[in-house]
């Protein structure tokens, strides 16, 4: 099952995506105002091209792992790309905690900070369902 895993923020949306079997997460180009029509377009798109099963949203908690102001505006992100994208591809949050402080010590030239924390997530999220 291909997964696009989304590092949510109002100004670029960092995008990882999984191999065909599940296993590999790959940092992907980010979508620039995602929740602006564009940036909504260019993700659907984004699933329709590469064949996405299923898209998981970084859910950032604080650290003590308590809602933040930021939560409740990616939960409305969420909510709103799951109705675009209608039932066919079910969008799903899982916990984003760690993820950026992970992507700053692993920086490459070819991929932003934003893709590679969402790739972090995606790794994390596979590991969660293959156990």
């Amino acid at each position: 099952m291909r997964v696009l895993a989304l590092d949510y923020g109002k100004a670029r949306c960092g995008c990882a995506l999984s191999d065909p079997t599940g296993t590999i997460a790959t940092p992907i180009e980010v979508i620039e105002n995602p929740t602006g029509k564009r940036g909504m377009a260019a993700l659907s798109a984004l699933v329709a091209e590469r064949e996405v099963q299923r898209v998981v949203v970084g859910l950032p908690l604080s650290l003590r792992g308590e809602e933040t102001e930021q939560t409740r505006e990616t939960r409305m992100f969420a909510e709103r790309l799951a109705r675009r994208l209608g039932q066919q591809t079910p969008v799903e949050m899982y916990d984003e905690r760690l993820t950026t402080r992970l992507a700053q010590r692993t920086q490459t030239a070819s991929s932003s900070e934003d893709s590679r924390a969402a790739a972090h997530l995606l790794e994390s999220w596979l590991q969660s369902k293959s156990s």
